[in-house]
């Protein structure tokens, strides 16, 4: 029943079957040189040439050994040796398989030597459009002669509506970049290194074959391109469009890519914008420190207020996106302080922060700035009443989201600045939307991590600051972000950091000279062993969910590994957390609370401080009673704690008075100064390490005089043990400016799934 059928021919395949053959098997390629051949005239000018295929035989072997098919089927070839004796049978199943490319090449076929042909205009009009790439698939290769010109070039220029000139107040960048303002967009076109003029591109638009005479020179050309480039017109460009033309060099123009140059006083700007860091050029002198700021700002915070003040004072917003701790806060208090003193710039400054950090901004207004009038928008008294010019305005993004019109209709803003700016990475959120009703003379956002997850929040926070500058969501996800997340052209993470550069300013604390006073940092990560408790616990866990995986499909799968994933986790951490018992037994069930409760120990002999962090609020809590019944004094911040709640327990851990503070990664992760900490313990790993970093640096920040290390608590051979080395990854890939998340996990195969949660010889 199960006898393989017997083999029969197939005549009809011997044809097809040569062919497969043959491209595996051949010793030489093809390629079609095209000849000029000229009139009486001996020069063509009359006429112009006549063209002709001739066909070449290439060895594999060594591709500068060529020669005509003529010579090679006369056996007269000095390399024939090298093409091997079965050059003309492997050169003509080639060319079989041109013909099929091509069909005017079919005489070749024919002939007795497959040599030569003559070519019609219409075809040598082919070879020049899609014929060749039709060749060059099939093995064949068409070569043109040096002396014609080839190829008609576009590209754009874009510069200012008329030519005036620069006046002697520089160039006009804020007129400019104002609402109204538009840009000439102009096409130019040309042959080689030669431009066209309109009369030239007509005449060879109007040409009835594809070579014609221009400047002395034949010109190699399909009409038909040149007719469609004809076609194109001039037009007006807005200043936003026109920046990420300009910063990139390249734009999108009629469905095709083009070069772009700008004119005038617009390439002035392009090369002011692209060196963030530097003076402007043109002579401008660095800004100086504000008069009235109560600080001296470091070397690098002097030129992050520079670049601020350069960008916003031509209608250009900007990303302050160094480290946690390098001090964001005193340079956005410096920008304040400086545009009080620019009547065209001046007016309140709304910032728009997390709950959590009003109290930091208040506190860093009248430390930094003494006199400057700060109110908090914020709770059931809160009050726009006689708004002052030089005032900041705080409030939160959950305020700001009920209050946006009256927010909007109490400007005009001097300054609208968004901290923590990642909160609005969702551009379709409510938050977000709102925040882009508030109108300001200029935007500015902070943050730490500018891309947690995708490139799409990048977009949002830079589209916010600087409207229209990196183009629509959708056009921004199919020219940068999808090639970056996907790895498929690896161009394109360059071209993208070459269009935000101008717009985002990242330093970071390794960076020369950025932070050279902070002590050292020491990153650890510290393997335990699971219990049998936590072992037989995690091996049930992958079977029933990996059971139930195999038979879905679609968002119930992705959800059901989103449930494996944290439930392995939380196995990890300790049983009590995964089984959510109300009065657990706590000690000796965790490997990882054994180990935190041997370096807690070791830390508070020191005489040092520590911060714990955990993403889980439920393992806090079982932390927060095991620490309470060993004696070990703690405190715990999660994001139900109360802001003034939040701000004493801070001023605790400070002042030296709970040694121990645990904290909730998401609530506490970002706004928190807590220089006391020598130490950091993350309980468990976070799928994104730029979180883990900003929680890391609520510690290790400027003020920081003791070196910190860092403890990362890892279950080996489980989950967490890989995804710590896909984390490695992941730091490495957001540098290149890409991140990614959770989500790409559950797009996992079942295989790869399995691998990735198998417990590997971690019971102890």
């Amino acid at each position: 029943a199960f006898a393989a059928p017997a083999p029969r021919r197939l005549p009809e395949q011997r044809a097809w079957a040569a062919d497969v053959a043959a491209g595996h098997d051949a010793g030489v390629r093809l390629s079609v040189r095209i000849e000029l051949l000229y009139g009486g005239g001996g020069d063509g000018k009359a006429d112009g040439p006549s063209f002709r295929a001739v066909l070449q035989l290439h060895s594999l072997t060594d591709p500068a050994l060529v020669a005509d098919a003529a010579d090679v089927w006369a056996g007269t070839s000095p390399i024939a040796p090298a093409l091997g004796p079965r050059a003309r049978m492997d050169a003509l199943l080639t060319l079989r398989r041109a013909v099929r490319a091509w069909a005017p090449l079919s005489p070749l076929l024919s002939a007795a030597v497959p040599d030569a042909l003559d070519l019609t205009d219409e075809e040598v009009a082919e070879l020049l459009g899609p014929a060749a790439g039709a060749l060059d698939a099939a093995g064949v290769q068409v070569h043109w002669p040096r002396e014609l010109a080839r190829g008609l070039t576009a590209r754009a220029v874009i510069g200012p509506d008329d030519d005036e000139a620069q006046d002697d107040t520089g160039p006009r960048f804020p007129a400019f970049l104002s609402a109204d303002a538009l840009l000439r967009f102009s096409w130019r076109f040309a042959v080689g290194d030669q431009e066209l003029t309109r009369a030239e591109l007509d005449r060879l638009a109007e040409a009835s074959r594809p070579v014609v005479r221009l400047r002395d020179q034949w010109v190699l050309l399909d009409p038909e391109a040149a007719r469609r480039a004809r076609e194109r017109h001039d037009r007006k460009l807005t200043p936003a469009a026109a920046l990420g033309a300009i910063l990139t060099g390249r734009t999108e123009a009629d469905g095709t890519d083009v070069e772009v140059r700008p004119t005038g006083w617009l390439e002035a700007l392009r090369d002011q914008l692209a060196d963030p860091e530097g003076t402007g050029g043109a002579g401008r002198p660095p800004v100086p420190q504000p008069a009235a700021l109560a600080a001296t700002l470091r070397d690098y915070q002097l030129r992050g207020l520079d670049w601020l003040v350069r960008m916003t004072s031509i209608g250009l917003g900007g990303c302050l996106a160094d480290d946690m701790g390098l001090g964001k806060t005193i340079t956005l208090i410096a920008l304040h302080l400086h545009r009080m003193d620019v009547p065209e710039a001046s007016g309140p400054t709304l910032v728009v922060c997390p709950t959590s950090l009003m109290g930091n901004w208040r506190r860093e207004i009248e430390r930094f700035a003494p006199g400057t009038p700060v109110r908090r928008y914020h709770g059931t008294a809160r009050s726009l009443d006689g708004l002052a010019d030089g005032e900041f305005v705080l409030t939160t993004y959950g305020t700001m989201r009920l209050d946006a019109q009256r927010l909007a209709e109490a400007g005009p803003w001097g300054m609208v600045v968004a901290d923590e700016a990642q909160h609005v990475k969702n551009p379709f959120s409510a938050t977000a939307r709102q925040l882009r009703t508030i109108c300001a003379k200029a935007r500015v956002a902070l943050s730490g991590t500018p891309i947690e997850n995708n490139l799409s929040e990048l977009w949002a926070i830079l589209d916010w600051t600087t409207p229209g500058v990196l183009g629509t969501h959708g056009a921004f996800r199919t020219r940068y972000a999808q090639a970056v997340e996907s790895g498929s052209d690896p161009d394109a993470a360059a071209r993208l950091a070459k269009l935000v550069r101008p717009f985002l300013l990242r330093r970071r604390k390794s960076d020369p000279g950025i932070a050279p006073e902070l002590p050292p940092k020491t990153e650890t990560d510290r393997a335990v062993a699971l219990t049998k408790e936590q072992a037989g616990l995690y091996e049930a866990v992958v079977r029933e969910i990996l059971a139930e995986i195999s038979g879905t499909g679609g968002l119930a799968r992705r959800g059901l590994i989103v449930k494996l994933l944290t439930g392995l986790k939380q196995i990890c951490n300790h049983p009590a957390q995964y089984l959510k018992e109300d009065q657990p037994v706590i000690p000796g069930r965790s490997g990882k609370l054994e180990l935190l409760d041997e370096l807690l120990d070791t830390i508070l002999a020191e005489g040092a401080a520590v911060l714990v962090f955990t993403q889980y609020v439920r393992m806090a809590r079982i932390l927060e009673g095991h620490l309470a019944a060993r004696g070990v004094p703690a405190q715990l911040l999660h994001g139900g704690t109360p802001v003034a709640r939040r701000e004493e327990m801070v001023r605790r851990f400070q002042d030296g008075e709970v040694p121990v503070f645990l904290l909730s990664l998401k609530a506490a992760g970002t706004g928190l100064n807590l220089t006391r900490a020598g130490h950091v313990v993350h309980y468990d790993r976070w799928w994104n390490p730029a979180v883990e970093a900003q929680a890391t640096d609520r510690a290790y920040r400027i003020g920081q005089t003791q070196p910190v290390q860092v403890h990362r608590i890892i279950a080996e051979g489980t989950v967490e043990d890989r995804i710590a080395a896909m984390l490695t990854r992941k730091r490495e890939l957001a540098d290149a400016v890409l991140g990614s998340g959770e989500g790409a996990l559950t797009e996992l195969t079942d295989a790869e799934l399995a691998e990735l949660v198998e417990l590997r010889g971690s019971e102890r």
